[in-house]
């Protein structure tokens, strides 16, 4: 139970004065006007208690610790687990659009960098995957390299689609109920209901307080019914969410469909407090569900409570994808526009791992994936999770490095005394990395293996493409916000300026947006 506001204390304690001044009156004179008091003057109602509890923000981020410079010699590897999320780059719109800027922990860099699409060619050949590798001149830091690596899943033939089993899992729990929350919930499940065959299936379950089935699962040609039962959703209760995950995912397990697209798309402002309802334990309820080949989405809605860190762990550890739907557009892009790369996986258990050239590098510094970096060892071992990639979808990643006949020092251990680390021959080239990349199939348990590698073109920073421009200017954002100190000679002008030379053709206008937004932050920044 929340505790009382002060202002709605101090209301009653106002009116208790009034009462005894009232009597007193009464008993000294009845010639005395008697005061007039209502109930009604006492602002108390529901709307006013509900808006009071969204001014006390409760939103949680887990902290984040940035990646710092590896000396190559010391750390030659570098591996990640990729990332499709964009929940931290609309969250931050949020923030901007009510004029705040965003807690330092908000902001995930490489989210904001996925949040756009690029320009990659289309995979050819036997894997669905195309590389797109560029190197040129840090924009914050002239005396480092920037390295610009792009991934371009392979898009899908829409009219041949498997069909989808789809659960749609709604967070229906007291703190769902303002305009934000649910109602957009409903609004932005019914896009997707839109973009849906005759063939597929939609289940709902809620849960608030208890989880229960609202719609058993139909065929998506019932359209009407299938909306019927997700209007007479109404928000009510605490937050049981790991019954509720219990029950979607047995419902889909019900009704998989073999070799489909089988997900459960959980929306919710991540506030659970009843049942199984912290962070690790529902990250443990996931990672066995996971094992079902049962993939997961979650939608993050609302604001004042929003339970940020959660919902990512919960994400990364079923084989999902998260997002945050600020507005109706963004439900439009999530569920309409880019629907397929969204609820379609062509892979999964995706890592990439760098070795670099020391001979070429000397340090090297990834941006952004703190949360998805892995030990070098678990990159052949096929146990470990990775990310999914989805159709159509593309994966960036930007890495800082440090030349390596650069006079800059990089902190490292002492030299080892029992054993020396050599250089090969095969160091003794122009060849600045290699990329080695493993994948699954959606079904498979064994990981494929590909191999690429860089070489620095000596491409200067005007000639770049508009692909790594744009990357480029979204991670030197993203610095800016963090306050990194890694953020070198970052401005918000140097950011708006590279922005517009990679701004492309934009059709969606997402990334006149961004620019947009740049000029916000630093309004919002300046000190008037």
């Amino acid at each position: 139970m929340k505790a009382i506001p002060f202002k709605v204390i101090t209301n009653f304690l106002i009116v208790g004065a009034i009462l005894l001044m009232s009597n007193a009156c009464d008993v000294q004179s009845s010639k005395h006007e008697k005061f007039n008091y209502s109930y009604d003057d006492i602002e108390v109602s529901e709307a006013a208690l509900e808006d009071h509890y969204t001014e006390h923000n409760t939103e949680e981020y887990d902290r984040i610790y940035e990646n710092s410079f590896q000396t190559v010699m010391q750390n030659p590897l570098s591996t990640f687990s990729i990332d499709v999320d964009n929940a931290s780059y609309t969250n931050l719109r949020r923030f901007l659009n009510h004029n705040e800027l965003p807690p330092k922990d908000a902001i995930r860099i490489e989210e904001m960098i996925n949040y756009f699409n690029y320009d990659y060619p289309q995979p050819e050949g036997e894997h669905p995957f195309s590389f797109t590798n560029e190197v040129s001149n840090c924009p914050w830091n002239t005396e480092h390299k920037l390295v610009h690596i792009g991934i371009q899943g392979k898009s899908l033939d829409y009219e041949d689609l498997k069909p989808s089993n789809l659960v749609f899992l709604v967070d229906a729990s007291g703190s769902m109920s303002s305009s934000n929350k649910l109602p957009l919930l409903k609004k932005s499940f019914k896009l997707l209901l839109n973009e849906l065959k005759d063939a597929d299936r939609v289940a709902i379950v809620a849960y608030a307080g208890a989880a229960g089935l609202v719609l058993p699962s139909t065929k998506a040609s019932e359209k009407a019914t299938i909306i019927n039962a997700l209007d007479r959703i109404e928000s009510g209760g605490s937050t049981a969410g790991g019954e509720g995950i219990e029950l979607a995912y047995k419902i889909a397990k019900d009704h998989l469909i073999e070799n489909g697209n089988n997900r459960v798309v959980l929306a919710t402002d991540g506030d659970f407090n009843i049942g199984t309802s912290s962070t690790s334990e529902l990250v443990r309820l996931i990672e066995e569900k996971r094992k079902e080949d049962i993939f997961l989405t979650i939608c993050g809605f609302g604001m004042g409570n929003y339970k940020d860190g959660r919902m990512e762990q919960i994400s990364n550890a079923g084989n999902g994808n998260y997002f945050y739907i600020d507005n109706i557009k963004e439900a439009k892009k999530v569920f309409s526009t880019e629907m397929r790369a969204n609820m379609f996986t062509i892979a999964k258990d995706v890592k990439i791992q760098i070795e670099f050239n020391p001979n070429q590098v000397k340090g090297y510094r990834l941006i952004g994936y703190e949360n998805r970096v892995m030990k070098d060892e678990d990159f052949n071992n096929d146990e470990k999770d990775a990310g999914e990639l989805g159709a159509g979808h593309t994966v960036t990643a930007l890495y800082e490095i440090i030349p390596a006949n650069s006079e800059e020092q990089i902190a490292s251990h002492d030299k080892l005394k029992y054993q020396k680390t050599k250089t090969t021959s095969a160091s003794k080239n122009d060849e600045m990395l290699t990329i080695k990349f493993r994948y699954k199939k959606p079904k498979g348990e064994r990981s494929i293996l590909i191999t690429h590698t860089i070489s620095d073109e000596g491409l200067e920073l005007a000639q770049a493409s508009n692909n790594f421009k744009f990357s480029a200017a979204v991670s030197g954002f993203g610095l800016l916000l963090r306050d990194s100190k890694f953020k070198g000679n970052t401005t918000y002008e140097m950011i708006r300026t590279l922005a517009k030379q990679g701004q492309g053709e934009d059709v969606n206008g997402y990334r006149q947006e961004f620019i947009n937004m740049v000029e916000t932050a630093s309004l919002l920044r300046e000190k008037l």
